[in-house]
């Protein structure tokens, strides 16, 4: 379905361009100034540049005029929700491009429909994790993911486009292959597909009304045996411990389709999820151990011979332990007393402080950061007793999470192997599994608020997520001496069962990060290792050719992120 270019703006300028813009979502809503857009422009952790501006439609016939109208300007569009990407895959990346930017903000566009009794969801674009976490409590379902290894805040989307997530190991990367969007075609037209599985008609702006509007009945929902809303044989594909490919990571052929594993190379519109039965019995068992062959063996163990998946299996180091402990301290407390419902309005007001106290030259940079932390500093020791007494007994901490009839298999295996000569496990009390996790949670942050607060010693962050294969079982990192010398702290945590670690090196001022970052590169590549696991190319590693055929495949015209994944930036592909 093609947009009607007799009714469409065509635009001349960039002037004439913001001055559409303006008239499609409302002058209050294309933010030009660059210290408006400053939150827009400039990633999580990575990624900063110029645009020309940030517009923030208030629906989905919104968005899909902002969209044509970009089209015929010939401008760069860069789609963005909640900009939480650790790579910096969903802001501009310097000023190297070809034409000017556009930067289409989604997150006033939040609606979820709940379809089929709530055994599916269709999401907007600027749903977030834990909106439809609130949606789906009362009626007993959970969604695919839930406060994992990264950010708070972040959108569904998000995790689609990149195939991330992974936490819950028997539910796999985010992916759906139902899904309504709009791409642009190699004549800078503007097509809109709709795979969504919902009878809508056939006019563009009239199934974009229906689908917000939630206008639509149940016989209108169509199931297709060839198409799934959720990874659905991730559970066999995870237990395979003798293959010699990871569980999961982003370049995986066979999790992209469409919008999964996009990486913002077309306009999501609407994406059709699956939802899960939420479990009624949970139990978190902590162990710690000096030897990381033993945590190999409960890993080869649990998922080759228990009739029951975990939950959840986080990892965390201890030195990572004692980052998160300190400087994600306030992520920790907030998260308990604010809870996550809150959390977005305080980030906001974060960045808009932030933004304010740019204007002074004399004072630091990221101030919230110093407030943050020293306020922090000021609280005792909020960890339960016997999470810091395994702290000082043992260097690796496993977090495992079973459920139902999975408890007793845990209970009663562990209690056998346990304790043993070099590690020990209790069964967690609720608040000790909670904070025990939470502190795993904060773990992604810490090395963010290093950073911010150690700026006299601290050259930058190399941050890795990196997918060993499953029959690994020599999973920990040991550097050579001339790498490990140019560090401050390794931070280690990650998803132990798929194998999945989130690796954070803290770089000692004066040495090249990028250095170090391409010297772990050549690290892992002999290790097997795919990477990034999860967290998308963004513009920090360089694509494979799976995910340019797909970015390709999708955008010819490379008018959507360009450069993505260290691919051209110029129109076309030139």
């Amino acid at each position: 379905m093609r947009a009607d270019r007799a009714s469409a703006v065509s635009p001349s300028s960039s002037g004439s361009l913001l001055e559409a813009l303006g008239t499609i979502v409302g002058r209050r809503n294309v933010l030009t100034n660059p210290r408006a857009t400053s939150r827009f422009r400039k990633g999580f952790r990575f990624g900063d540049g110029p645009a020309l501006a940030v517009v923030r439609p208030g629906s989905l016939v919104e968005m899909w005029r902002v969209l044509n109208a970009c089209a015929q300007a010939g401008k760069i569009v860069l789609m963005q929700a909640a900009n939480t990407g650790l790579t910096g895959g969903s802001t501009p990346d310097g000023d190297t491009y070809d034409r000017e930017i556009v930067i289409i903000s989604t997150m006033r566009i939040a609606k979820i429909h709940l379809i089929k009794n709530g055994e599916q969801v269709v999401c907007l674009p600027g749903a977030t994790l834990y909106q439809l976490e609130d949606m789906l409590n009362p009626i007993g379902r959970n969604p695919h993911s839930v406060i994992g290894s990264s950010c708070i805040g972040a959108s569904v989307f998000g995790g689609v486009c990149n195939n991330s997530g992974g936490a819950l190991i028997h539910r796999g990367p985010a992916f759906t292959q139902m899904t309504l969007y709009a791409r642009i075609d190699e004549d800078r037209s503007v097509h809109l597909v709709n795979h969504l599985g919902i009878r809508l008609g056939s006019d563009p702006e009239a199934i974009l009304r229906k689908v917000e509007a939630g206008d639509f009945q149940p016989a209108d929902v169509e199931d297709d045996p060839s198409r799934h809303c959720s990874d659905h044989d991730y559970r066999e594909h995870v237990r395979k411990i003798d293959e010699s490919t990871p569980a999961r990571f982003n370049a995986d052929p066979r999790r992209l389709f469409e919008s999964a594993g996009s990486a913002g190379k077309i306009m999501i519109l609407a994406v059709r999820l699956d939802t899960f039965p939420k479990e009624k019995r949970e139990a978190v068992f902590y162990i710690g151990t000096n030897d990381a062959d033993e945590l190999a063996e409960i890993r080869r163990h649990i998922l080759g011979e228990f009739r029951n998946l975990p939950i959840e299996g986080e990892y965390l180091h201890r030195e990572a332990f004692d980052i998160a402990e300190q400087y994600g301290k306030d992520t920790v407390l907030s998260i308990l007393y604010l809870g996550t419902k809150r959390l977005p309005t305080l980030f906001a007001l974060r960045g808009w402080f932030d933004a304010f106290c740019s204007r002074f030259s004399f004072l630091p940079k990221n101030p919230s950061d110093w407030i943050m932390h020293l306020s922090a500093r000021l609280v005792p020791r909020y960890l339960p007793k016997r999470l810091y007494e395994y702290r000082d007994r043992f260097e690796h901490h496993l977090m495992l999470k079973m459920a139902e009839d999975g408890i007793e298999e845990a209970r009663t295996y562990l209690a056998n192997i346990f304790p043993s000569a070099q590690g020990a496990c209790f069964e967690c009390t609720p608040k000790e599994g909670e904070k025990a996790f939470l502190l795993r949670f904060a773990a992604a942050g810490a090395a963010i608020r290093y950073r911010a607060v150690h700026p006299r010693t601290v050259s930058d962050i190399v941050a890795l997520d990196v997918a060993l294969p499953r029959n690994e079982t020599k999973w920990r990192e040991h550097l050579p001496s001339e790498v490990e010398s140019k560090l401050l702290h390794k931070l280690y945590y990650g998803h132990f069962f798929c194998q999945v670690f989130h690796q954070d090196y803290i770089v000692k001022k004066g040495f090249d990060t990028m250095e170090v970052e391409h010297a772990m590169w050549k690290i892992l590549d002999t290790r097997g290792a795919e990477y990034p696991a999860e967290h998308n190319v963004g513009h920090l590693y360089h694509a494979k050719d799976p995910l340019v055929d797909h970015y390709h495949s999708l955008d010819p015209s490379n008018s959507f992120n360009p450069g993505i994944g260290h691919t051209s930036k110029k129109a076309n592909w030139k």
